[in-house]
Parts: structure tokens; C-alpha cells; sequence
């Protein structure tokens, strides 16, 4: 009997297990409505749309909100579109339906396969990409191929719409430049891979689902093949920071660098000499996770210089 209720007890400090506390539910039928919904709910209101971040914030009481403004009904925020040589995904795109899109898998190969990698089919199901990016998680799997990309993303407020590139948008674990209680993100847009460029994404694990990532690695280059060089190169990786994070110095020493192993080699090393993870007991030690960017980064670069034509003697 004893047991029984330190079982109950226990599972009542479970987030799961805990009513939601919040006073309305709204449904804009527009943008602009809903920006007037978030302006009128005077910092007690906020956006909800996929709710696989919001929800579990409520239940754990770690995030008040007396309104919720559910934003799914609004079609201005849907679809995958190319816009010249730009890709434009809606605010409300899936982590499903990125990989899903031809265009997608086609002219962002990286980003398709770090959307498939969230979660459970579920959560790819509901979690959108801007929900991704607003979480401010330094290892979030759609951030770094998008940070890689050179994304840049969309923000509406009352006030009218202004562009952040993604590189400006994170200010630490769990904060952006995104003000929730007045503002949606709409648009996130970057653009598609030519036929000279290639890029990977790279992902370990304890499992191959259902799991947090302990490294997250993207790569996109731009290549020379026929005289063998980089043009550039850019590297996103995390948790290696308190942001998701692009190895700058690294990228640098990469610009008219010729496309070699040795060269790939020595980025490799530069990369896991400036990244600082912590020591987690959950993602592993710093010296491992530093390990593992080399071999990342290695890979990464070999994979995508294959991809923009580019074989390494």
C-alpha cells in the first residue's frame, strides 16, 4: 500500500501528469489577427502551433501564458516554395513534410535529412521547424542544417516584418532574438544547392530514434571541380556552445583552400580545437564530443565535396 502511493505521488510530479493552466484558446483567421491577439494579451499570451515545446513548458510550469493563439489555420503561413533561386518555407512547415518535399531533398539535401531525424513520426507530425528554431536549443536538428544553409528567417509583429539571419538570431540556450509575447515567425527562406555545391548532415546518437542528439554536424561547400578547390564552405555544429554554432575560423582557413585530405584533415583538428561542449552526463564527456567533431567534420566535408563533384584523391 505503501508503495502504491509513493508510485501515485511520484507520478504526480511528472510533467505529463499535470493539468494545463491557461484562460483562453484563440483561433485568428488571419496574421494579423493573431498579432493583434498576442499585442492584446499584454505579455500573457502566446503563440501555439505544433505545441510539442509550448505544451510540455506548460505542464511544467516553466513557461505562464493565461492565452494561447493557435496559429494552424492561418494559409499564409503553409508550403514549400522556391522563389528564384531561394527556398521559402511557411512558418507552419513540418518537420514531415520538409523531407517529404521534392525540392527539399533535391536542392537542401542536409536539411531533409536533419527533419528526419526529430523525434517520432508524431512529432514530426506536429513540430514545425519555426517551433525548432524558437526553442533556442543549441543541438535542435533543424537549426544547424539551416544555420549551415545561411537561412534567414522572416519576424511579424504590429509593427510591420523585419529579416534576422539565423547566424544573428540565437542568444542562448533557449533565447532568441524573437520576442514570443508580440511576435511569429512567418518565413524561413535560404537558398537551394547548385550543381557546384554540396552538403551533409551528420548525427550521433544513442539510438537512431527517440533520442537527443551528443553532436550534431552540417556542412554545405561550394567547389572548383575541376581545379579542386573550395570556395567555401560553411560548418554548423551542436551542442558545442550555448547556441547552435558556425565554425567561422575554421570556414575561413577553408576559402580557396585546395580540396584535399590533408587540408580536410587539418580543418577537422581546427574545428575540435575552437568547439567547447561541455561534460554532460547525458551527451558525454567534452573530450569525447571533441573527438567526435573531428571525425564529423572530416566526414561532413569528404561527403558534401563528393556531392558538388568534387572526388578527393
Amino acid at each position: 500500500m505503501v508503495k502504491g502511493k509513493q508510485m501515485a505521488h511520484a507520478f504526480e510530479k511528472l510533467h505529463w501528469s499535470r493539468e494545463l493552466e491557461f484562460g483562453q484558446y484563440l483561433t485568428p483567421g488571419s496574421l494579423d489577427d493573431a498579432l493583434q491577439m498576442l499585442a492584446d494579451g499584454k505579455g500573457q499570451a502566446r503563440v501555439i502551433a505544433g505545441g510539442t515545446d509550448v505544451i510540455p513548458e506548460l505542464r511544467r510550469r516553466h513557461l505562464k501564458a493565461s492565452i494561447l493563439v493557435d496559429i494552424t489555420r492561418l494559409p499564409e503561413l503553409r508550403g514549400i516554395t522556391q522563389e528564384g533561386e531561394d527556398i521559402v518555407l511557411g512558418g507552419l512547415v513540418t518537420h514531415a513534410q520538409a523531407p517529404a518535399s521534392a525540392l527539399i531533398r533535391e536542392r537542401a539535401g542536409l536539411l531533409a535529412q536533419g527533419c528526419a531525424a526529430v523525434g517520432s513520426p508524431q512529432i514530426r507530425n506536429l513540430g514545425t521547424l519555426a517551433g525548432n528554431l524558437i526553442s533556442g536549443q543549441p543541438a535542435a536538428d533543424a537549426s544547424i542544417p539551416l544555420l549551415a544553409l545561411d537561412a534567414r528567417v522572416t519576424i511579424a509583429s504590429l509593427e510591420g516584418e523585419r529579416e534576422v539571419p539565423l547566424k544573428e538570431f540565437f542568444l542562448d540556450v533557449g533565447k532568441t532574438v524573437l520576442d514570443s509575447t508580440r511576435e511569429v515567425l512567418t518565413r524561413i527562406r535560404f537558398r537551394a544547392l547548385g550543381p557546384d555545391q554540396g552538403g551533409c548532415y551528420l548525427r550521433l546518437s544513442k539510438r537512431k530514434a527517440l533520442c537527443l542528439p551528443m553532436l550534431v554536424c552540417a556542412v554545405q561547400v561550394t567547389a572548383d571541380p575541376q581545379a579542386k578547390v573550395i570556395k567555401e564552405a560553411a560548418i554548423a555544429l551542436g551542442p558545442v556552445a550555448p547556441v547552435p554554432f558556425r565554425e567561422v575560423r575554421t570556414e575561413e582557413s577553408l576559402r580557396g583552400a585546395a580540396a584535399s585530405r590533408q587540408v580536410i584533415a587539418q580543418a577537422a583538428e581546427n574545428a575540435s580545437a575552437w568547439c567547447s561542449p561541455r561534460d554532460s552526463l547525458l551527451r558525454g564527456s567534452c573530450d569525447y564530443r571533441q573527438e567526435m567533431v573531428k571525425v564529423f567534420v572530416r566526414r561532413g566535408l569528404t561527403k558534401a565535396l563528393e556531392q558538388a563533384g568534387c572526388t578527393l584523391d
